[in-house]
């Protein structure tokens, strides 16, 4: 123990001497959480270098340690010698370490992690909020600037499958779409899959984002505590025993206690198309007094049974809520009444994992997960009230088994039954109306996956399949799944990624003022008959090359999704009250070029092209037309720059604009409705902002240090318009309205980890 220090006693978790280095030799680890559970080590002197470091640690627990570069490391299990022979556990190969940032890595499936705890910087944020991250990745945007309508490879928010430890997640933002609904600091690490996802995913034709938290006791008390100008959260991580540990965190917005500028112009930003700025109701209405504040709270208990058996519990809510007062003058009285609209996500979750051996090892989840959109709305003028509610009731069992054949070929299985209920009620006083629907889909899916790696790590091929009955329409659905990637001339990579995908979950818009105008969209089930279930099918080609520092990657791709509605578009033109069953398709090619220096400074460029059409048979003469996200051109040009504890990250983002669709006359008064030239034949604007943000750390004390950042969202304070529709005033004039994006958006943070 000549490499261990002189004044320790005893061993410690590996998880925290692991800390210990990433911050003493300023690097990262990646492992897979089962390899270093339970794992102690004596912690290395620090006068000895990080190879010795790796070498001493390498004897202490039986792992290996791998440098990948200087600043990453890889840890695999080692199997004991058998025959002579000295074999690796395989872990997933990491292709792409410190991918545009440190905590960004890519994998040999195409699949993308991201590690909150060691994210570096992005241009604009100074946290690590996850649904703002992936939208720095190729292929990956927001057409409004919102966490909660991400459009990955043309599609709609509501084809991302978001999960939460396991959980099925219908709400994904707060202050309704501006900031992640998920606590980025209890998050361990997080994967999306553009394409050629595991079998085990349903739903999600568009991409899948797993969010996962910590699952090893590690019997480590850790603390945080931190705000900005927006909310203040905290969390925790406490020991109970050696065997149990409890997760919690608590976040909540500042938005009503305080105005800040983030404030006011989130603010704008939200709610500038809605009841709350709406003065064409009456000049002697107006509302005053709103209130609106966000919160999330969450839980996760920990208990190891025994070494082979562990048991998990999940629960986690998140809310916004708003109300504000409607004050009318009517034959000289004032008259008040108070609208609201309050948002609310509710999961719950228990699991049960069995190691059997070294090889085989079996996991049970039961979830509920539980979604309510609710508004009250007040007309006075009108002697109205509008009640609006949409839930969603979301019921799984999931059953999985891990098989590691050996060190080359794994084989993963399961069953997953699921019952999704969903209901919509609108009730009006005036004149009395009513109306509450609810629909059910119960569905079974069984799925298999082989996982094959070469011995020498070069070439790596899953083949899977996932087979879905569902039992309301008897209807049978076989879903196919490829990953293929192929290392040549050491330094590049082919890549093959296909997959057939459904889902039978999509959010509709009935009228653009539905819930208050703020949160339009509605879940609703398909039913096979005006909401088929949507289908997708995708096929992707790349080709990537990585030496010293310097990554190319180019990836092509095609896909097609059958099912659509015009109602889960969110057409405003000829199109808005239509109901028409068509489907889309995209093709585009993703460029990125990325240089690092000596891990200090990382820089990027990258481009995206890509065409995405519509093609309904009953609109447009069945002619294909340009799809609401249809961005033909975007470029991305940033760098970060890390010195010691200091991060800087400066960036520019441009797209063409969104398709659009105009009125064919402007003059004509004498009409009852617009007429609209061809379908988005037009585009708004090109888009261009630039963001900065830096953060610095200091240590407190030996055991805490802090963290101070700044950031600003459009430097340049553009006016990019991210979408125009028109409206006919009383007078049968045109009117045309334009939502604008973000303006100059500061916000400082300060944060205490203990």
């Amino acid at each position: 123990m000549l490499l261990a220090q002189n004044n320790q006693e005893k061993q410690e978790p590996l998880f925290k001497i692991l800390k210990i280095l990433e911050s003493r030799y300023k690097v990262s680890f990646s492992y897979i959480d089962d390899n270093i559970k339970n794992k102690q080590a004596f912690l290395p002197s620090p006068d000895i270098s990080l190879d010795e470091a790796l070498e001493f640690l390498k004897i202490d627990t039986q792992l290996g340690f791998e440098k990948i570069d200087d600043r990453f490391v890889v840890i695999k299990k080692i199997s004991l010698p058998k025959k002579g022979q000295f074999n690796t556990q395989r872990l997933e190969e990491v292709v792409i370490t410190n991918y545009l940032t440190q905590g960004i890595t890519k994998f040999n499936d195409g699949s993308i992690s991201l590690k909150p705890e060691t994210f570096g910087i992005l241009p604009g944020l100074i946290e690590p909020d996850v649904l703002q991250i992936i939208q720095a990745l190729p292929g990956v945007m927001s057409t409004d600037e919102t966490v909660s309508n991400i459009n990955v490879r043309g599609g709609t928010h509501d084809q991302n499958l978001i999960l939460w430890d396991g959980i099925k997640m219908y709400q994904s933002g707060h202050f309704f779409g501006l900031i992640s609904a998920f606590n980025p600091y209890t998050t361990k690490h997080i994967n999306i899959y553009k394409n050629g996802t595991h079998a085990k995913y349903g739903d999600g034709i568009s991409s899948v984002i797993d969010m996962r938290l910590s699952n090893v006791i590690d019997n480590d008390f850790q603390a945080g505590l931190g705000f900005n100008l927006i909310n203040a959260d905290g969390y925790t991580k406490i020991p109970l025993s050696k065997k149990a540990e409890l997760q919690l965190s608590a976040r909540r917005s500042v938005t009503d206690l305080i105005l800040t500028p983030t404030y006011n112009q989130y603010f704008k930003r939200v709610f500038q198309d809605s009841e709350l700025s709406n003065t064409e109701k009456n000049t002697n209405s107006i509302s005053k007094n709103e209130s609106f504040y966000f919160y999330d709270v969450s839980l996760k208990f920990l208990y190891d049974i025994s070494k082979k058996d562990k048991f998990r519990l999940n629960l986690l809510n998140g809310k916004n809520n708003l109300h504000y007062d409607e004050v009318s003058t009517i034959n000289n009285e004032n008259e008040a009444l108070n609208s609201r609209l309050t948002q609310e996500n509710q999961a719950a979750s228990i699991s049960y994992t069995r190691d059997w051996n070294q090889d085989v090892s079996t996991s049970t989840q039961i979830y509920v997960s539980n979604y309510d959109l609710d508004a009250t709305n007040q007309d006075i003028l009108n002697d109205q009230r509008l009640i609006q509610e949409n839930e969603v009731y979301d019921g799984a069992i999931k059953l999985d088994i891990d098989y590691n054949f050996n060190n080359q070929l794994r084989f993963n299985a399961g069953y997953q039954f699921s019952e999704i209920g969903i209901s919509n009620l609108a009730d009006v006083n005036n004149p009395v109306y009513r109306s509450y629907i609810k629909e059910v889909i119960r569905s079974h899916a069984i799925y298999a996956e082989t996982n094959l790696l070469s011995y020498n790590a070069n070439t790596n091929l899953k083949l899977g399949g996932r087979f879905n009955y569902f039992q309301k329409f008897n209807m049978f659905l076989a879903e196919p799944r490829l990953s293929f990637s192929q290392r040549f001339l050491n330094y590049f990579r082919f890549e093959i990624l296909g997959e057939f995908k459904s889902q039978t979950t999509s959010q509709i818009i009935d009228l653009q003022n539905d819930f208050l105008g703020i949160e339009k969209r509605r879940w609703v089930l398909a039913n096979n008959d005006n909401r088929p279930i949507t289908k997708s099918k995708q096929l992707s080609v790349g080709i990537h090359f990585n030496k010293n520092q310097l990554l190319f990657s180019a990836e092509t791709y095609i896909k097609k999704v059958n099912g659509i509605t015009t109602r889960s578009q969110g057409f405003q033109n000829q199109y808005q009250f239509t109901n028409a069953i068509g489907s889309y398709e995209i093709k585009g090619l993703d460029i990125l070029l990325n240089k690092q220096f000596d891990s200090i400074i990382s820089t990027w460029v990258s481009y995206s092209y890509s065409t995405n059409n519509y093609t309904f048979k009953t609109l447009n003469n069945g002619t294909p037309f340009p799809n609401n996200t249809d961005i033909r051109h975007a470029v991305t040009f940033a760098g970060t720059y890390t010195y010691n504890k200091l991060k800087l990250a400066l960036g520019f983002n441009w797209h063409s604009g969104k398709p659009t669709t105009e009125p064919l006359d402007y003059d004509n008064t004498n009409r009852d409705d617009i007429t609209y030239k061809s379908p988005n034949s037009s585009t708004l604007k090109d888009y261009f902002r630039a963001d900065c943000s830096a953060t610095y750390g200091f240590d407190l004390s030996r055991n805490s240090r802090a963290t101070i950042g700044a950031s600003v969202w459009n430097i340049l304070n553009k006016k990019n318009i991210i979408n125009t529709y028109y409206t006919l005033d009383n007078n049968n004039t045109i009117n045309k309205v334009e939502n604008l994006s973000l303006g100059i958006t500061p916000n400082i943070s300060f944060r205490v980890f203990l």
